[in-house]
């Protein structure tokens, strides 16, 4: 995972599934990443990676989908 940052974390599948949604819409790959316990799903985090060198990008579409 060198070339990929850590743009979000949730522990709420569906929120982080329309993340992941929206920054590829915008031509921005993510990668989910489930880090849930698979027993105790409150448990863990889903954290979503986007590659370095697009980070900024990804930053500023959230952003953006948080204001409207």
């Amino acid at each position: 995972m060198n070339q990929w940052f850590k743009i979000y974390s949730s522990s709420n599948m569906p929120q982080a599934s329309i993340v992941k949604g929206m920054l590829e819409e915008n031509n921005v790959p993510a990668m989910l990443v489930n880090k849930q316990d698979s027993s105790y799903l409150n448990f863990g985090e889903i954290e979503i990676y986007v590659p370095v060198h697009l980070k900024v990008i990804a930053h500023h579409l959230m952003e953006q989908s948080l204001l409207n």
